[in-house]
């Protein structure tokens, strides 16, 4: 690997352009590729072995180009395949956390909710997060199924989306909630209307800075970062159909996407293999 080589970043869909933000931010000399796989979103009612098989796919699309660390940017796909990938890959690889301990820090109530996929609360990597928590504020956890379809469909302050969301945070702030952890990367892109619906005197916290932050210390450690002085280039691929992405990825990017398709070949039986995955632009 050289510095110089890109870093690959994948979600089930939309959502991980709130990491990538945060590391583009972060570091603006980096070449970034970016993987949405919104054919299959959302991934939070996904089984495990599929998960691991797109996860694996999708990281062996962003190799194949020369990445020189993967950023798992989807809280479902870091439960479900995040240590597999450790053992198969020996590049850097960077998933995600909700930010429960820094939520309970600056809890004034006592109380914190974490808003996340059914599959997320249900991982061994949640279980664990949980149990290194040395504290007695209470954590409340809500499933939110329904969101992630939402995002991906760019209604992020409709009616719909509004009674969602107002129906997963009542029960949460009547119960004395004062800090959301948004454990989800779509979630964030909800932010305001989360924002309005439970009032100013609520903190909302993500991991999208502290991800971006991990990249830079373990590029730093590799030697691997790119120089200050150069301008990143950003490419990004979908597994959805690029005619009906494209204007909704480039509103959430803020920006014109350079936006490629790829396509599936067969796959085999094991669930852990990449399939056969021929994810190759077209």
């Amino acid at each position: 690997m050289h510095s110089h080589h890109p870093i690959g970043v994948f979600d089930s869909g939309l959502g991980g352009l709130t990491v990538l933000r945060e590391i583009r931010r972060l570091l603006p000399g980096e070449d970034l590729l970016y993987v949405a796989d919104s054919a299959h979103a959302p991934y939070g009612d996904k089984s495990v072995a599929f998960i691991e098989s797109r996860s694996i796919a999708i990281t062996e699309f962003l190799l194949e180009r020369g990445a020189k660390a993967i950023v798992v940017a989807c809280n479902t796909a870091t439960g479900a395949a995040a240590r597999l990938l450790r053992t198969r890959y020996s590049v850097p690889l960077i998933a995600m956390e909700p930010a429960v301990k820094p939520a309970v820090e600056h809890s004034r109530s006592g109380v914190v909710a974490v808003l996340a996929t059914r599959q997320t609360l249900a991982s061994h990597n949640f279980s664990v997060l949980l149990g290194r928590l040395e504290t007695n504020a209470e954590v409340l956890l809500q499933p939110c199924p329904g969101l992630v379809e939402r995002v991906e469909a760019g209604d992020l302050a409709g009616e719909g989306t509004r009674e969602l969301l107002r129906a997963y945070l009542e029960p949460l702030l009547e119960r004395g909630a004062d800090t959301l952890v948004l454990g989800c990367t779509h979630y964030p892109l909800l932010t305001p209307l989360i924002q309005e619906l439970a009032g100013p005197h609520v903190r909302i916290l993500d991991s999208g800075m502290g991800v971006a932050r991990q990249v830079h210390r373990r590029l730093s450690e590799a030697e691997l970062l790119a120089p200050e002085d150069r301008i990143g280039r950003d490419r990004f691929w979908t597994s959805a159909h690029p005619a009906r992405m494209h204007g909704l990825m480039s509103r959430l990017w803020a920006g014109e996407v350079e936006l490629a398709h790829w396509a599936e070949s067969k796959t085999r039986d094991d669930p852990r293999s990449h399939g056969g995955l021929a994810l190759e632009p077209i």
